[in-house]
C-alpha cells in the first residue's frame, strides 16, 4: 500500500465471540486469529483488500479507528504535532517489521498510523 492509504479498521467490541458471528452473518467477512495475536480476531473484507480487527472495547477506545499507511511515523507525528494535532500513543512494534501510532486530529478525531518495512525491491 502507498503513503496515504487507509490500511486497517479496528472496530471495539465487548463480546468477541458475538462480534464475530454479527459482522461474518451481516458482511460475509473472513474473520480469523492469527498466531501471536490471540484474542485480537482479524477480519477481512469480501474484496481481499478491506480488513482489520475486533479489538476489545476500553475507556478510551469505544468508537472504530481507522490507520493510515504512512512512509515514516515519526516524520508524519511531527506535521501532526505542526498543524495542531496531538499525540496519543508514539510509534509502537507490531512485528520486527511493522509499528502503529495513534493521534487526534483538530476535531478531536482519533486516527492510528501503519508503517511497515518490506523486503520487495
Amino acid at each position: 500500500m502507498a503513503h496515504g492509504d487507509i490500511t486497517h479498521i479496528d472496530i471495539p467490541v465487548a463480546d468477541t465471540d458475538r462480534a464475530k458471528q454479527f459482522y461474518s452473518t451481516l458482511f460475509g467477512w473472513q474473520i480469523n486469529e492469527i498466531p501471536g495475536f490471540e484474542g485480537y480476531p482479524m477480519w477481512q473484507a469480501p474484496n481481499k483488500i478491506s480488513g482489520g480487527g475486533l479489538a476489545p472495547r476500553s475507556d478510551d477506545f469505544t468508537q472504530p479507528r481507522s490507520y493510515v499507511e504512512v512512509d515514516s511515523i515519526e516524520d508524519t507525528l511531527a506535521k501532526v504535532t505542526e498543524q495542531g494535532g496531538t499525540v496519543v500513543m508514539d510509534k509502537s512494534p507490531i512485528s520486527e517489521t511493522s509499528w502503529w501510532a495513534i493521534f487526534t486530529d483538530l476535531d478531536g478525531n482519533t486516527v492510528g498510523l501503519y508503517e511497515c518495512v518490506t523486503d520487495a525491491g
